[in-house]
């Protein structure tokens, strides 16, 4: 089938764009945004994917602020067009590749509204391709780029309205594609054999005043490395002054290291100091976090019961909900994904950004036995 992308010399395959080169079920194409306010009182994220052979298109919007997560969540029949990133009420523009897009979301039975405009502050950084298997099966092959900007805009949700300044509300842009597992799964063959498979991942994208850091860590259940990138990153005042797609003086860093603290019940970080060594001149850099609270993904759909990523809602369908911080269960797989709001610091400048965790099965470095169960005492 083809469509407006098949007037481009893009084609990796003989196919039109809009077939997948995959026959997985899994495959995905996602966007992913965080933003927060300077002042430590605010964080938002968004997100939204369309899963080809599912046929569907899904998308979050959460927020937390004074103590409560608000969270929209819409899911609706994938149209033919995959330029068209409309579900029901919400809407994503790409304004400027790679450098501006905005999202929109028309009045609806939720009272959930707004519009907002990403405009990047640093150009974009390209992770390595991320694999992750069980058994013989791959069930993670992505590609993912990051980007650090500002926000403005505006949001309106159970009765409140939030204005947002480009000047005082950063953020990170997440852009991804490939093949990641979705809710439910695929449920044909035999019953699973256990495993001791593991999932351990620390993301850090953070601002500064005069430059951003990047921090990515996929270790495996021994703590050995399986993909990781760090870096520092220039900053710009606007998108005209962005450099490129990517920027080719960006300080590239390596040997990423971890110490973390966890909640005496839980695997919630506490406490974290994280280090990379620059490349070019070998200088270690040292980030140190003080937590503020903590986002829970499950309000843009990761994990989430009733709302998870890929389920067939209807042709289109909206809810809405909130919760407490204080009420919610951290040792329940449903929080496990979460975003720790953080202030850090880096060789004496202060800076604001976000911890992501995803701690799941074994991890021997920190005593992190089964699925959940919190490290123990003598770790």
């Amino acid at each position: 089938m083809l469509t407006l992308f098949d007037d481009y010399p893009i084609h990796q395959t003989p196919d039109p764009i809009n077939t997948p080169a995959s026959s997985d079920r899994d495959v995905y194409e996602r966007y992913w945004f965080n933003g927060y306010a300077k002042t430590g009182d605010m964080f938002f994220g968004v997100g939204t994917a369309l899963y080809p052979h599912l046929g569907i298109r899904d998308c979050g919007i959460s927020i937390v602020v004074d103590g409560v997560q608000h969270a929209f969540h819409a899911s609706a029949r994938a149209g033919d067009e995959p330029t068209d990133m409309t579900i029901g009420p919400f809407k994503l523009t790409i304004r400027e590749p790679m450098r501006s897009c905005s999202i929109t979301v028309s009045d609806n039975e939720t009272g959930w509204a707004g519009e907002l405009v990403f405009e990047g502050r640093t150009a974009n950084i390209e992770e390595p391709r991320h694999t992750f298997g069980r058994g013989i099966r791959k069930v993670m092959d992505t590609t993912r780029f990051t980007q650090l900007g500002r926000w403005s805009g505006w949001l309106e949700f159970h009765g409140n309205r939030y204005e947002f300044d480009r000047e005082t509300t950063l953020g990170t842009k997440d852009r991804s594609w490939g093949i990641r597992p979705l809710a439910g799964g695929d449920r044909r063959g035999a019953p699973a054999l256990p495993r001791a498979n593991g999932l351990f991942f620390l993301w850090a994208p953070l601002h500064f005043d005069d430059f951003c850091a990047h921090y990515q860590l996929f270790e495996d259940t021994k703590g050995r490395t399986l993909f990781s990138v760090g870096a520092l990153l220039p900053v710009y005042n606007d998108i005209d002054a962005l450099p490129g797609v990517e920027d080719p003086t960006v300080t590239h860093c390596r040997n990423l290291e971890h110490q973390l603290t966890f909640a005496s019940d839980s695997r919630m970080i506490e406490s974290v100091q994280l280090a990379m060594t620059t490349i070019a001149d070998d200088r270690r850099v040292e980030i140190d976090f003080e937590k503020i609270f903590t986002f829970r993904m499950k309000g843009i759909g990761y994990s989430h019961p009733e709302w998870g990523h890929g389920m067939w809602k209807d042709d289109v369908a909206v809810a809405s909900e909130q919760w407490n911080l204080s009420d919610v269960d951290d040792t329940a797989f449903e929080n496990q994904h979460v975003q720790h709001f953080m202030k850090v610091t880096i060789d004496g400048n202060d800076g604001i950004g976000a911890l992501e965790q995803n701690l799941l099965g074994p991890y021997e470095p920190y005593g992190l036995e089964g699925a959940l169960s919190p490290p123990s005492q003598d770790n």
